[in-house]
């Protein structure tokens, strides 16, 4: 049984994801601090945690810092509504997800499902070592920087497959433009987040089927962009 650590202030949103998740076959621990968040994380070694940014003693984003300087574990950052800036750096921070105050029970356990899936994927299917992605009909040759899609070769720029690869490594992700740029390092010398934009553009108009209506790379409007985990 997978254990949830719900961090959250307000005693009815504890309780409803409690109970949630709970009875989707969950077991969860729950704080309503960011100092017992830390100290649960540590002892209890949850296989996903539950923040609310918005903590006291601890906020949700110093705890998220803390997490990361040790742990991969799964993190679903909760923010308010029209709180664009905190799930940006949420994610930032190294942020699996995030969800919007209030939010529906139902889809907090989807959330949880599909996060925990991409988490095992990776610790079953680390591809460190792998010279070769596949994705559905796309084939991507790491060391040789060759992509297929279906019998198709793609030619890509180093910095197109970097981008490609940085999101296909993890697909569901939303990764926001500040860390697609930090892929680039070494490789290109934008500085501004927005060149991310034009070079998934360029992306898309190679790999996909058709670039108005993407099936690989989609946008996250207002934070970034993920490959699709289900295309």
């Amino acid at each position: 049984m997978k254990t949830i650590l719900v961090v959250d202030d307000e005693a009815k949103i504890v309780q409803i994801a409690q109970d949630y998740l709970s009875h989707n076959g969950f077991s969860v621990i729950t704080a309503d601090n960011g100092r017992l968040a830390l100290q649960l994380a540590q002892e209890q070694q949850p296989d996903l945690i539950v923040l609310d940014l918005g903590l006291p003693e601890i906020n949700g984003f110093d705890v998220t810092r803390a997490l990361r300087k040790t742990s991969e574990v799964p993190i679903i950052v909760l923010t308010a509504r029209g709180e664009e800036t905190d799930r940006l750096v949420g994610l930032e921070l190294g942020a699996d997800d995030y969800m919007v105050k209030p939010f529906s029970p139902k889809e907090l356990v989807a959330r949880v499902r599909a996060v925990l899936r991409r988490s095992e994927t990776r610790s079953t299917q680390n591809d460190s070592d792998k010279t070769q992605l596949r994705i559905n009909d796309m084939t991507i040759d790491i060391p040789r920087m060759q992509v297929c899609v279906g019998e198709t070769n793609i030619d890509l720029t180093a910095t197109e497959f970097q981008l490609l690869l940085a999101l296909a490594r993890q697909p569901g992700r939303l990764f926001t433009r500040a860390q697609l740029l930090d892929t680039l390092h070494g490789i290109a010398f934008e500085s501004y987040e927005r060149a991310i934009d034009a070079h998934i553009k360029n992306l898309r108009r190679k790999i996909e089927p058709n670039s108005r209506e993407p099936r690989y790379i989609l946008t996250v409007y207002g934070v970034g962009y993920k490959f699709n985990d289900v295309a």
